[in-house]
């Protein structure tokens, strides 16, 4: 599974051009050392270690899949920010500090144990002092010329998304939409500030557009919904409709949601369709 996804995402990066997947590169850049200051602050405070290791151990298992699924998210959005799609668009969700520093430091403490299963056995006064000294050999070595590169830079980020997706699918945080022929029946509400967002067009040419809604044709010098696939709509049609989907009536376009797991899977399904076309 993580080799196909990490297929996925090379596959998708091949598509770019050079100065698209520059602009990724330093979208991913500056991200990951956002990343790395909240860890380095976390490891170098005791108490901020403590709260944040304290906020960690309250959570339980669906929280803490939640708050990964919430980084995945973050993850995604820059391999897809640059491309020339101006139907893409993104919900305007962010982690708070406290979580961003949670997940930060739960991702470190896996990856530590997967490097080393004994040293998290002592006790967990001198986790900090660990952690803090794994850390500065990591950020070295970083330094060392590795991070010099797109690759340098990219590859450690795309092993740290993968990672992810692949326990969020392990956890079954896309079971409400994986079943089968029964994935009409999980509507997902399209998110208010997508919603907000949508433009207002007026019509011209009032014979040749209808509210497929409605069924009605839609009056001239009215204003009516344009959604990003241009589609038109009657705004007393349109909204009721995207109060319960986040799907274009016509086809089936997704607006961004605010459901984080539904979030994933739309902006993973756009990712696998740009290596499709390529491939085609």
């Amino acid at each position: 599974m993580e080799d196909e996804n990490t297929t996925i995402i090379m596959a998708s990066l091949s598509t770019l051009s050079p100065s698209h997947l520059s602009n990724i590169t330093h979208s991913v850049l500056s991200l990951t050392h956002h990343h790395r200051r909240r860890l380095a602050a976390v490891l170098s405070s005791p108490t901020l270690f403590s709260l944040t290791l304290r906020h960690l151990l309250s959570l339980s298992l669906p929280q803490k899949t939640l708050l990964i699924a919430t980084h995945l998210l973050s993850l995604l959005r820059p391999l897809l920010l640059h491309r020339n799609n101006h139907s893409l668009s993104f919900s305007a969700s962010a982690m708070k500090l406290r979580d961003l520093d949670a997940v930060v430091l739960l991702l470190f403490l896996c990856e530590t144990h997967q490097l080393d299963p004994d040293v998290l056995e002592a006790s967990a006064d001198n986790w900090r002092e660990i952690l803090g000294n794994m850390c500065a050999d990591t950020m070295l070595s970083n330094i060392s010329g590795l991070w010099t590169c797109d690759a340098g830079i990219l590859m450690p980020f795309i092993e740290t998304l993968v990672r992810c997706k692949r326990f969020v699918d392990i956890m079954g945080g896309y079971n409400h939409l994986r079943r089968g022929g029964e994935k009409e029946s999980c509507e997902i509400p399209a998110a208010r500030a997508a919603v907000v967002a949508l433009r207002a067009v007026e019509v011209f040419d009032a014979g040749e557009v209808e509210c497929v809604i409605c069924k009605e044709e839609m009056s001239e010098g009215r204003d009516v919904c344009e959604m990003p696939c241009q589609h038109l709509f009657h705004w007393k049609c349109i909204l009721p409709w995207l109060s319960k989907k986040n799907t274009c009536p016509s086809c089936r376009f997704q607006l961004p949601t605010d459901d984080v797991f539904s979030e994933i899977q739309r902006l993973w399904e756009v990712l696998v369709k740009t290596t499709e076309l390529h491939v085609a």
